[in-house]
């Protein structure tokens, strides 16, 4: 079957940004002088700021608020977006997708801020048709309410849209939504029933690629 349209993620799939976010919490924390020994870096791993702000709000000094905790950690980390890279073979295979007719957009847990600046610092802007951000849903990942609304904006049926992530809770709400879905893993462990697991970016390609190629009418 024909994969219509691509759902990407973006922290963790197109980029490695994932340092640079827990950098930017790490800091902020540092500042406000909580302490986060206990709690491992994977604990922050694919959730929003919401639930962030909710796992450390009990440790927050007096005054403090989640708006002012969350555009504090943002601030810090736009103001240092342009040192991003993206993973090895993504603009090639955005570009690709983007010759071959497959419509992409952009579905994260992060800000509308963080989302943009990420789009502009990749240099993918023109290839995405639009991006869902969390100020965008009112549930972020894992609720299927992120890429439900990308499909209907892509007016396309979750079935031939393929929603790609990195984060298990990512692909519970893509795979909620009923999309095809495929897992970007580096040693990690992939979920059960993701249509594709992939650690290169050319199996991905092939695998949305193939199809169309094979599609396509001949030349003779």
């Amino acid at each position: 079957m024909r994969i219509e349209a691509i759902a990407w993620d973006i922290d963790g799939t197109l980029v490695d940004s994932e340092p640079l976010h827990q950098e930017a919490l790490n800091a902020i924390s540092h500042d406000l002088g909580i302490d986060m020994s206990d709690l491992h870096d994977d604990r922050f791993r694919g959730i929003h700021m919401g639930d962030v702000w909710r796992l450390l709000e009990s440790r927050m000094p007096a005054g403090v608020t989640e708006k002012s905790w969350g555009t504090s950690i943002v601030d810090y980390y736009i103001a240092r977006a342009h040192t991003l890279e993206p993973l090895p073979g993504v603009l090639d295979l955005v570009r690709r997708f983007a010759a071959a007719g497959i419509r992409q957009a952009c579905v994260s847990n992060s800000s509308r801020r963080v989302v943009d600046a990420n789009i502009a610092g990749l240099g993918i802007l023109p290839f995405i048709d639009f991006s869902i951000s969390l100020d965008d849903v009112t549930r972020g990942k894992p609720d299927p309410e992120p890429y439900a609304t990308a499909c209907r904006r892509l007016g396309a049926l979750p079935a031939h849209v393929l929603g790609v992530e990195d984060s298990h809770t990512g692909f519970a709400s893509a795979k909620a939504a009923g999309l095809l879905t495929a897992f970007h893993t580096v040693g990690g462990e992939a979920p059960a029933g993701a249509d594709l697991v992939f650690s290169d970016m050319r199996d991905l390609g092939a695998f949305v690629l193939a199809p169309v190629a094979s599609a396509a009418p001949s030349s003779s």
